[in-house]
């Protein structure tokens, strides 16, 4: 079974501000709560192994997703493919500058591969795009500083 999620939001940054963490797979990482740990798999850091703990009865250990970036245009557009035993993931992150900042444009698709992930990621996907918004809002605020 197939998930598919676009959401959107608002921020009050620039693109290129926006760019600066969504085109770094370690911060996409960071920001998914099932992702217990990562590794970089390359020096480029296009290559990121995540190691995802999933709450359902099937997986009983740490799964291990290979991502890479597959299209990059800074400072508009990145995208992202995972493969793993229990699920294939494909995420895209468009910024589209507005008046008042930036809009992110994401969008998601897991394919499960067991019973439960889908579903899993069904009722959390839009949590997890929360919290990738709530680490990219901390983290503008954060680095704010450096610009005034």
């Amino acid at each position: 079974m197939t998930v598919r999620v676009d959401r959107s939001f608002e921020l009050a940054a620039p693109p290129e501000r926006v760019w600066e963490f969504i085109a770094d797979p370690e911060n996409r990482a960071r920001s998914i709560s099932v992702v217990d740990r990562y590794t970089t798999t390359d020096a480029d850091g296009r290559e990121v192994t995540w190691h995802v703990e999933l709450p359902i009865p099937l997986v009983r250990r740490t799964v291990s997703v290979e991502t890479r970036d597959v299209t990059r245009r800074p400072p508009e557009f990145v995208k992202f493919v995972g493969r793993s035993k229990v699920m294939d993931v494909t995420g895209e992150h468009e910024i589209v500058a507005t008046d008042t900042g930036s809009r992110l444009e994401n969008r998601f698709v897991v394919d499960g591969k067991l019973p439960g992930v889908e579903r899993f990621f069904k009722r959390n996907l839009d949590g997890e795009l929360e919290n990738l918004q709530r680490e990219l809002e901390r983290e503008l605020r954060t680095t704010r500083g450096d610009e005034q």
